[in-house]
């Protein structure tokens, strides 16, 4: 394992265990996404426990480069050394790795999960259980049974009526998650003029939950641009498993803050992964994240093709936050299963179906130039060429 390598195969737990026992220093190559980063997570504290060194880094499913690095107990910038270091990247279909953790089918964060429990180190169930909900799979589906046993058995997690925020505030959080988008999305007074008109209770008992999850849940599906997939979608908001001693109040919370942070702040998520103070911070790029993810669907131009939703955004995004739009719009507004937003040089595309959008996409930039990547179901792109050129090219491929 002298130099990274495009990796033959994927790795399960043990394949992984048996390799971080081995490996003399460990270097995380994550996509940036929630799922990823509470995967890095977990393998760095299982390293940390055998006093194995590691570094982890963060890549954007658009470019092969890392774009930041959230160094643990390494400063060495390299991730292609010769050295015996064992490189290992997390959530990428595929990647110039020893090892290849993906996301699909089975989330990357169970599969980390895996690997700590057969090195003999004790997984944090809920971190593991938030990248579960960040790969937008319900807990204890998707191979996390045990964890959620478990979980619920130690009081970790507690099922309970409603919304997936994560913070008390429920202005505060339903204004900035993205799990949902509806007429509520980015307006904090608006929603805390709402919940005043509902005459809850200081200390929130079930009905008043449900009373608050009822109102989000209508609010959503009956928004004029809502689409009859709305209906369905606002489930992950809904009937949390609430986290008493967790850094976040619920896991809907807890992953919607990783999958922001680990787009918006790279290295604020690795601390926060690792379980480092970084809850301010992490919360502070969740709400700039959500704003700018919501705002750019709002005001996005929109073209419906057969089987494909095309959505412009006009204003200034960063592209890992197109990422974050595409999922919205998918969810919320497409009219067709699969979603491509685009923006100047930068495009993410979102799929209900596992149509291969990662590939999609990367045959869109082979033919045009740039750089892409993604999974079955996600991904994201940097092209050089007109827009109109790029998106008959990903159709083309799609």
């Amino acid at each position: 394992m002298s130099t990274a390598r495009p990796a033959d195969e994927t790795a399960d737990g043990e394949t992984v265990a048996r390799a971080l026992r081995e490996a003399p220093f460990v270097r995380v190559l994550a996509r940036a996404d929630g799922d990823s980063l509470a995967a890095s997570g977990l393998l760095a504290r299982a390293c940390r426990a055998l006093d194995v060194p590691f570094q982890i880094r963060t890549t954007s499913a658009a470019t092969a480069d890392p774009t930041v690095t959230g160094n643990a107990d390494a400063t060495d910038e390299s991730t292609d050394r010769d050295d015996d270091s064992l490189v290992l990247a997390v959530g990428h279909e595929s990647a110039p790795a020893d090892l290849v953790v993906p996301g699909e089918p089975t989330p990357a964060s169970v599969t980390a999960d895996e690997t700590a429990r057969v090195l003999g180190t004790d997984p944090d169930p809920v971190l593991t259980l938030a990248g579960v909900v960040a790969r937008e799979s319900v807990p204890g589906d998707a191979g996390s049974e045990d964890v959620l046993d478990t979980a619920v058995e130690t009081g970790a997690v507690e099922r309970r009526p409603g919304v997936a925020v994560p913070v008390a505030d429920l202005g505060d959080g339903l204004a900035h998650t993205t799990l949902a988008h509806g007429p509520y999305s980015g307006e904090v007074e608006r929603l805390r003029a709402d919940l005043a008109e509902l005459d809850l209770p200081a200390e929130l008992d079930d009905d008043a939950h449900r009373t608050v999850a009822s109102l989000v849940a209508v609010q959503t599906a009956t928004d004029a641009d809502a689409t009859p997939r709305s209906a369905e979608a606002v489930e992950r908001l809904l009937r949390p498993y609430a986290t008493p001693d967790a850094p976040f109040a619920t896991l809907g919370g807890y992953a919607d803050v990783l999958d922001a942070v680990a787009r918006e702040r790279p290295g604020t998520g690795v601390a926060l992964a690792l379980g480092h103070d970084a809850r301010e911070a992490a919360l502070s790029a969740w709400r700039e994240h959500a704003l700018v993810a919501h705002r750019a669907l709002r005001e996005a131009t929109t073209g419906r093709y057969d089987g494909l939703f095309v959505a412009r955004v006009e204003t200034e995004v960063d592209h890992t936050t197109l990422g974050t739009v595409a999922r919205l719009c998918r969810d919320f507004r497409s009219p067709e299963p699969t979603v491509l937003v685009v923006g100047d040089d930068g495009a993410a595309a979102a799929s209900v179906d596992p149509v291969g959008v990662g590939r999609a996409l990367s045959a869109a930039v082979a033919e045009l130039g740039g750089t892409a990547g993604g999974t079955t179901r996600t991904g994201e792109a940097r092209f050089e060429a007109p827009t109109k050129e790029f998106i008959a090219a990903f159709r083309e491929a799609l």
